[in-house]
């Protein structure tokens, strides 16, 4: 005898909400839908997430106010993820980048401005995975997950030595 089967119940694939908000004049940025799939692909599942380019007075007063430290830094990130009881997690949160630290920094290091907003656009939401970067074991599995990610994108990896 047969039993009848009763269709899966598979739940849809969580959707990945990314915006962007760019508030100074950021020349050389990458295209809008570039840097909304990095940030995807390093969520690695659903998101709501706001890529916001600033610039440096607005990262060095986040910064300060967030972090205590009083200069305007690469990238900040933003969890704002609680899930609602019972569901599990998808992120929530900002990531900041601040165009003039990012652009001098990609010249010191001789690097694209692309190349250095995928890398610190990945990282940035790797945060707001959990990652993190304290300890050296922490920050050896950061970096090659942000590796493998940016290879997707034909991005070379940011830490090996040029």
């Amino acid at each position: 005898m047969r039993t009848k089967r009763t269709p899966s119940r598979r739940r849809p694939d969580p959707v990945a909400r990314i915006g962007l908000q760019v508030a100074c004049s950021a020349r050389g940025l990458p295209g809008a839908q570039r840097l909304r799939a990095l940030a995807r692909a390093a969520a690695a599942g659903g998101a709501d997430i706001t890529l916001r380019v600033v610039g440096a007075a607005e990262a060095r007063r986040l910064n300060r106010s967030f972090r205590g430290r009083d200069y305007a830094t690469n990238v900040l990130s933003f969890d704002y993820g609680a899930p609602a009881r019972g569901r599990r997690r998808a992120l929530r949160g900002d990531v900041v980048l601040c165009h003039p630290v990012l652009a001098r920094e990609a010249r010191a290091q001789g690097k694209t401005l692309g190349e250095h907003y995928a890398h610190l656009v990945v990282h940035g939401v790797l945060h707001l995975r959990g990652f993190d970067h304290r300890r050296a074991p922490e920050a050896l599995r950061m970096e090659r997950r942000e590796a493998r990610i940016l290879r997707r994108f034909g991005v070379a990896d940011p830490y090996l030595v040029r």
